[in-house]
């Protein structure tokens, strides 16, 4: 029984469209049936993002599947009407988005409208002639990044390896480097947990932990050429951007307590190269300005939940700028920085 065997080993744990799962017979009809139900039906693409679980009717290339098992996922998407306002919506600095109650309006100019609601659903529509494959990147970036910032989390635009058993966060504006220092330190056997968006919980005991965003690494073409990643590079981020997907060396799935935060800068006066800690008013700024869209760290009412992350961050964890030259010749060099540092910070214990 082939057809059923696969639709089970699909469907399993997800609890969906049980007639297609568990047919009455195996007859040649029933087969038949079967497969013209599931051509015809529409079935969710599963993930896991940041600790959540996602249901999606949209193929997202960027994110690692994770089947749904035993109940409602915590995040829906679906391609639907989407308005073109909000009624009652406050007035925002930004032409692209506004916000009324739970609910969230973005539009990406000849992309789609998205409309998230209360953190857990996400709707969208296309467009004029955009295809679903340009809006996946969105849904994966900026949309789900509100989404994050809709249940009230921390929420930071950087990406992050394993050290010691902790998250060890690389946080910075797009092409500040974050996903090139974590692909280098992949090579060098931390694995990766996660790549531009990083969202921090708190533990019962207040300990501040990353979960994993289920994502892989978005390269550019000389990143790829320059750590010799060309045998893992998988398709376009989006069609006519030199930017692509590419496979980890490892990633983890798991949550993780903080190790530390390091703030990328381009060394250049007054800033010279190395790592420093900054004080912990600058600390909390330094979170601030990290978050993914710091716009919206304002107007969705998160500017304390910033400064009282960045104080227990520092007690606990640590946060630090890391300055460096933006050249690809120096990379091993700063890796070695940071190596020495995590022997300080007792993240790593030196070989015997």
């Amino acid at each position: 029984m082939p057809e059923q065997s696969h639709f089970r080993d699909f469907f399993v744990g997800a609890e969906l469209l049980p007639e297609l799962v568990r047919p009455r017979d195996d007859s040649a009809s029933t087969r038949c049936n079967l497969r013209k139900a599931f051509q015809d039906a529409v079935v969710p693409y599963c993930y896991s993002v940041s600790g959540l679980s996602v249901s999606s009717e949209v193929d997202l290339p960027g994110l690692v599947a994770s089947p749904v098992k035993g109940r409602p996922p915590d995040v829906t998407i679906r391609r639907q009407r989407v308005p073109q306002t909000l009624e009652s919506a406050v007035t925002s600095r930004s032409p692209t988005w506004e916000i009324a109650g739970d609910r969230f309006l973005m539009r990406i100019a000849g992309v789609a409208r998205f409309l998230l609601t209360g953190g857990h659903g996400i709707a969208f529509e296309l467009e004029d002639a955009a295809a679903e494959a340009d809006v996946a990147i969105f849904l994966t970036g900026t949309v789900f990044g509100v989404l994050l910032h809709q249940r009230q989390q921390v929420v930071l635009h950087a990406s992050a390896v394993r050290v010691g058993g902790k998250a060890v966060i690389f946080c910075g504006p797009s092409g500040a480097g974050k996903s090139t220092i974590a692909a280098a330190l992949g090579e060098r056997g931390y694995p990766l947990l996660n790549d531009d968006v990083c969202a921090i919980a708190t533990a019962s005991d207040g300990a501040p932990m990353v979960h994993s965003d289920g994502r892989k690494l978005k390269l550019w073409a000389h990143s790829i050429e320059k750590l010799d990643l060309a045998e893992r590079r998988g398709e376009r981020v989006r069609s006519r951007l030199e930017k692509f997907y590419v496979e980890p060396e490892e990633a983890l799935s798991e949550p993780l307590p903080l190790g530390a935060v390091y703030a990328l800068r381009e060394a250049r006066p007054p800033y010279a190269p190395g790592i420093e800690a900054p004080n912990v008013v600058d600390a909390a700024l330094v979170l601030r300005r990290s978050a993914y869209r710091p716009l919206l760290v304002s107007r969705m009412g998160q500017k304390a939940d910033y400064f009282h992350a960045a104080t227990r961050i520092a007690n606990v964890a640590g946060i630090f700028h890391l300055t460096r030259a933006l050249d690809f010749a120096r990379m091993q060099e700063v890796v070695a920085w940071l190596e020495r540092h995590w022997l300080e910070l007792k993240l790593t214990e030196k070989a015997a």
